[in-house]
């Protein structure tokens, strides 16, 4: 018999500096998207032609959809490594878009509709652009979760965040459609 005493678990390690740090990751992208589109408002930047970038992105966005609902899947079925993989792949998608749509808004400003259904497509647009703004953070703050094995908190977050990165990612090919068939031919 030893008279050790049993090994202490280790600290809780706290979330604040992770809290801190997605806090100043949102709001510097948020702040710098804001930027591009309500005071650079875009501009012909020499020789730069990014016209393709809105399809690629609805490409991005529909990829992203089809991996957010395929690792629901997954991890309903018990699937827990490819649950991984596809939320890390969606991530991806994602976060590949943002750096597309700031590419595309940096040199061509907005595109306006100029269809007829203007109103619908506003208020497709509008709650695209607001649930849009928490996606960022709600996944950085589910992935840390993951990371850490609280998967407790992880199921807290992603019970809001799966819907609305889904709802975000399907109106973006919606938002990308609606405005192609606003367009005038061109001859």
């Amino acid at each position: 018999m030893s008279n050790a005493a049993p090994a202490a678990l280790p600290p809780r390690v706290s979330d604040r500096a992770f809290f801190i740090f997605t806090a100043v990751v949102s709001v510097a992208a948020l702040s710098f998207l804001a930027w591009i589109l309500l005071v650079r408002r875009g501009g012909a930047v020499s020789g730069v032609d990014l016209r393709f970038l809105p399809a690629v992105n609805a490409g991005l966005n529909a990829t992203a959809a089809a991996l957010l609902i395929a690792g629901w899947v997954a991890v309903k079925r018990g699937a827990k490594r490819l649950h991984q993989y596809l939320m890390v792949s969606a991530f991806a998608a994602s976060a590949l878009f943002l750096v597309c749509y700031l590419s595309y808004h940096y040199v061509h400003g907005n595109t306006r509709y100029a269809g007829e259904w203007r109103a619908l497509y506003l208020v497709i647009l509008a709650s695209h652009v607001l649930l849009s703004m928490p996606v960022v953070p709600m996944a950085l703050v589910a992935f840390y979760f993951a990371w850490r094995k609280e998967f407790a908190r992880h199921r807290k977050v992603t019970r809001w965040l799966a819907p609305i990165w889904v709802y975000v990612s399907v109106t973006g090919v919606v938002v990308f459609f609606m405005l192609r068939g606003s367009m005038p031919a061109v001859p």
